[in-house]
C-alpha cells in the first residue's frame, strides 16, 4: 500500500506494535482573516458617489467611510485581462491574457486562459487551508471550452474554487442568464415575471457558501470572489429601482461632469489643480443635441444608474451577512473595478448592444420608440459615450484605451482588525497585480516556485499594505507597462507616456504623448513636443517592458476575432456539426458559429400531426434565430435585434418520420432563408441585413432556454415529437479560408 508521506505513525505486526498518527491539514491561523473581493465590471473612477458621482452607492459608500479610498489605483483596459492579473499578481500578457477570453490567437499572450505557470490566489489560498468560493462573472476560459463537454481545466473549480455560481461567458442577461453551479450548466430558479435578477441570484449563492462554511468550520477562513456582471451591458435592473432614477439626468451629461468634478476636488479625491478633461471626439455638447437624441440618453443612463443603485444593495446585503456572522471586522474586504466606462454604446448609446458589435448605429429617432423598454427585459442596452466619459470623470477616453478613462478605477480596501485607519484616502500608484501580493503578504504566503509540479512565473506585483499605515510614503510600485490592442502606456515615477492606437495604422505611425501625472492628473498637457529625451526614454521603456512581460508581437485585432475560425466552436471537420438530444445548453462559442456566414441546418424528427417545438434555437429575445414548428409549420425566425424575418412552410410538414430543414444564403451583408421539408424548397425569405455577432447567449438543441427569440411561443417550448439528430453545416467565412 502507499504511505502518505506526511504521515508520521509506525506499522508494526499488531495494533499493539503499532504506532498512529493524524496528519493535520492546512490552516491559516486563528486569526487569519476572510479575504473577500468584489469585482465591479464597466464601472468608472467617477461612478460611486464616494469618488464624487451624485448616482446612488449608499452601501459602498459606508464601507469607504470606514475604510480606505485608494485614488490612484489601474487596472488593465479590458475585463478578461484584469481579472487574469488580480488572481494571479502577475501582468496579463505574461499569464496568457492579452484580451479577452474569448480569443485564443496561437501567441503565448493569448491563449484564452489564465496559464498553468501563474497559480490563482484561490489556488494558493486553498492550499493553506482556506474555503474558496467565486461567484458571477468568471470570463477565464476559452468559451469554446465552456459547454457541457468541456474541457473543464479552465473552469473556476479547476484553479482553485471549492464553490461556483454564476456565468462563464464576458456578459450575460441579468433576466434570463447563462448559468454555470460548479462544473454544470442549469437553468434560472425564476424568471423576470417572478422577480428573478442574476446579481440577487449571485448574492444568496454567496451568502449561502458562507453560511455553509461558517456553520460547519467556524475556525476555517474564508475567500470568496464577488465578480459581478454590474455595470456591464446590458444595463439591467428591477422595474422599481428604474422608477427611481426618472428624471434625474435630464440636465446631462455636461452639467453631470462639472458637478462630479466638483465634488471631486473638495473631497479631495483629485489633486488640486486638476483639470476637467474637454469632452471626447464623438462626445455631442449636451445643449447641442436634439430631442430624441437627449430623450434617449437619458433613459439609457437612468437604467445604468437603476442598475448600480441596486447592485450596491446587493453589496450590502453581502456585508450585511458577514456583520450577522461576527465576522466583517476580520474581513479583508477589497472593492475594485476592471476597467473603466464602456465606450461600447456608441456616440447615442444603444437598445441593444450587440449593434456595436455589428457595426450598426442606431438612430436616436428610431431608438425612442422603445424607451419603455429600456433596462427590462426587452432591451440589451448600453448608454452613449458622453454618459461614459461622465462616469470616468475627470479622465480622457474609456475602457479599451490606455489614457486614465480606461485604466483609472476605484480601489476601497476595509479591514477594521487590520487597518488602523478608517475614512481616509491614500494617493500612491498602485496596479491591479498587486491585490494577490497584498493579500500573500497580510498572510505571511511565500508564492509556490513549483506549483502541481510545474515552474511558476514570479509574482511581479507590489503590496500595497504599506500605504495603509503611512498616507504619506512614496509609492512603492515605481513603473507599469500598460497595452490593449494597440493601445498603449507606461508610467514611471510620477511620468507616463501613452499612445491611442488606430486599428490597422503601422505601429511606428502611433503619436506618443508625455504627460507629468503628478501634476496632471488627468492627463491634459501633452509635454511631448517640449520634453522629447524624457519621451523617448519613456518609450524605450515601454519597449523594455514589453519584452521583459511577454507583451510582443504587438496585435491590434480585437472584436472581429469574434468571428475568427479559432474563436468559434469546437474542431469539426469540414465545419459540420451534429447533435443529438436531450443536450445541456451551449455558450455561444462551443456551438456551431451561424452569425456572418452562410449555413444548412438539417433535423431528423418523428411526430404526430400538430405536435410541435423549438428544433434549434441560439440567442435571446433581443437578437438570434430560432428554428421551430408551429403545429405543422415549419418556421425560421431571424430576431436582427428585435426586428424579426419570418420564414414559414407552404406546405405542412407530414406526420411520421420527416427531415425538415433551413438554407441560409448569405450575400454581401443580406440573406435568402430558405425551408426544405425532405429536400424539397417549401417556403422563403429575403434577410435585409444579417448579424455578425448574434448574441452572447448561447444555443439549445430541442427547446429555447432563457428569453424566447420568436415572438411566436414561450420558452423554452420544446420539440413535441422526437428529434434524433441535428445537423448542422457553417461555410468558412474568408478569413478561416485565407487562414
Amino acid at each position: 500500500m502507499r504511505i502518505d508521506e506526511q504521515w508520521n505513525g509506525t506499522i508494526g505486526d499488531t495494533l499493539a506494535e503499532s504506532e498512529p498518527h493524524w496528519p493535520s491539514r492546512p490552516h491559516p491561523g486563528e486569526d487569519a482573516p476572510n479575504v473577500v473581493i468584489v469585482l465591479f465590471d464597466d464601472l468608472g473612477f467617477a461612478h460611486l458617489g464616494c469618488y464624487g458621482s451624485t448616482l446612488d452607492t449608499p452601501r459602498v459608500d459606508a464601507i469607504a467611510g470606514k475604510g480606505l479610498r485608494y485614488t490612484n489605483f489601474h487596472t488593465t483596459p479590458l475585463c478578461s485581462p484584469t481579472r487574469a492579473a488580480l488572481l494571479t499578481g502577475r501582468n496579463h500578457h505574461s499569464v496568457g491574457m492579452r484580451a479577452v477570453a474569448n480569443f485564443n490567437t496561437g501567441f503565448p499572450h493569448m491563449t484564452g486562459e489564465i496559464s498553468p505557470q501563474a497559480a490563482t490566489m484561490a489556488e494558493v489560498l486553498s492550499d493553506e487551508g482556506y474555503a474558496t468560493f467565486c461567484v458571477g462573472k468568471w470570463h477565464l476560459c476559452q468559451m469554446a471550452d465552456a459547454s457541457a463537454a468541456g474541457p473543464f481545466d479552465n473552469w473556476p473549480l479547476q484553479r482553485g474554487f471549492d464553490r461556483f455560481y454564476g456565468f462563464l461567458q464576458g456578459e450575460t442577461d441579468h433576466f434570463s442568464p447563462e448559468l454555470t453551479y460548479d462544473n454544470h450548466h442549469i437553468e434560472p430558479p425564476r424568471s423576470a415575471e417572478e422577480g428573478y435578477h442574476f446579481t440577487e441570484d449571485m448574492t444568496d449563492k454567496a451568502i449561502e457558501f458562507i453560511h455553509d462554511s461558517k456553520s460547519i468550520r467556524p475556525d476555517r477562513p474564508v475567500f470568496l470572489y464577488y465578480a459581478l456582471g454590474a455595470v456591464h451591458a446590458p444595463h439591467q435592473a428591477p422595474a422599481e429601482y428604474l422608477e427611481r432614477q426618472r428624471g434625474r439626468f435630464d440636465e446631462g451629461w455636461d452639467v453631470a461632469r462639472e458637478r462630479w468634478f466638483a465634488r471631486q476636488l473638495a473631497d479631495g479625491i483629485i489633486p488640486k489643480g486638476t483639470e476637467l478633461a474637454p469632452r471626447n471626439p464623438g462626445v455631442d455638447a449636451w445643449d447641442d443635441m436634439g430631442e430624441n437624441q437627449r430623450r434617449l440618453a437619458v433613459a439609457l443612463q437612468e437604467a445604468f444608474a437603476a442598475f448600480l443603485e441596486h447592485t450596491d444593495t446587493q453589496i450590502g446585503r453581502l456585508v450585511d451577512a458577514l456583520e450577522n456572522l461576527g465576522e466583517l471586522d476580520n474581513t479583508l474586504l477589497i472593492i475594485a473595478s476592471d476597467n473603466g466606462a464602456s465606450q461600447e454604446g456608441g456616440p447615442f448609446g444603444v437598445l441593444h448592444e450587440m449593434k456595436f458589435f455589428n457595426g450598426i448605429l442606431e438612430s436616436p429617432d428610431e431608438a425612442v420608440a422603445h424607451l419603455d423598454d429600456i433596462g427590462g427585459p426587452h432591451s440589451h442596452s448600453n448608454y452613449p459615450w458622453g454618459w461614459a466619459q461622465a462616469g470616468n470623470t475627470p479622465n480622457k477616453w474609456y475602457k479599451q484605451n490606455t489614457h486614465g478613462g480606461g485604466i483609472r478605477d476605484p480601489l476601497i480596501v476595509h479591514w477594521p482588525n487590520g487597518i488602523a485607519a478608517a475614512g481616509e484616502m491614500r494617493h500612491q500608484f498602485h496596479h491591479v497585480s498587486d491585490i494577490a501580493p497584498t493579500i500573500y503578504d497580510v498572510l505571511d504566503i511565500e508564492t509556490p516556485s513549483v506549483y502541481r509540479g510545474i515552474d511558476q512565473l514570479p509574482v511581479t506585483g507590489t503590496s500595497l499594505r504599506y500605504s495603509w499605515d503611512a498616507a504619506d510614503e512614496p509609492s512603492h510600485k515605481k513603473v507599469q507597462y500598460f497595452e490593449m490592442g494597440g493601445h498603449r502606456g507606461i508610467y514611471a515615477d510620477g511620468w507616463k507616456a501613452v499612445t491611442r492606437h488606430e486599428q490597422r495604422a503601422a505601429f511606428d505611425e502611433d503619436v506618443w504623448e508625455l504627460y507629468h501625472l503628478a501634476e496632471d492628473f488627468s492627463e491634459c498637457h501633452d509635454l511631448a513636443k517640449e520634453m522629447p529625451d524624457k519621451l523617448a526614454e519613456m518609450v524605450e521603456l515601454w519597449w523594455s517592458e514589453a519584452r521583459t512581460h511577454g507583451v510582443l508581437p504587438l496585435d491590434d485585432r480585437l472584436i472581429e476575432l469574434f468571428a475568427a475560425r479559432w474563436g468559434f466552436g469546437t474542431p469539426h471537420h469540414e465545419y459540420r456539426y451534429t447533435y443529438r438530444p436531450p443536450m445541456s445548453h451551449m455558450p455561444a462559442e462551443a456551438a456551431a458559429s451561424v452569425g456572418g456566414r452562410s449555413f444548412t441546418m438539417e433535423a431528423q424528427i418523428e411526430r404526430k400531426a400538430g405536435q410541435g417545438g423549438v428544433l434549434f434555437a441560439t440567442g435571446t429575445e433581443n437578437s438570434g434565430i430560432s428554428f421551430f414548428l408551429d403545429g405543422d409549420t415549419l418556421v425560421f425566425d431571424y430576431n436582427a435585434f428585435d426586428d424579426h424575418t419570418v420564414a414559414e412552410s407552404t406546405s405542412a410538414v407530414p406526420g411520421g418520420q420527416s427531415t425538415v430543414g433551413v438554407r441560409f444564403e448569405r450575400n454581401r451583408g443580406t440573406a435568402i432563408a430558405t425551408l426544405l421539408i425532405d429536400g424539397a424548397d417549401v417556403g422563403s425569405a429575403e434577410i435585409p441585413k444579417t448579424m455578425r455577432m448574434m448574441s452572447s447567449v448561447g444555443a439549445d438543441v430541442g427547446m429555447d432556454r432563457g428569453s424566447a427569440v420568436s415572438r411566436a411561443y414561450k420558452s423554452p417550448n420544446p420539440f413535441e415529437g422526437t428529434l434524433s439528430r441535428l445537423d448542422i453545416e457553417v461555410q468558412p467565412t474568408r478569413t478561416e479560408r485565407e487562414a
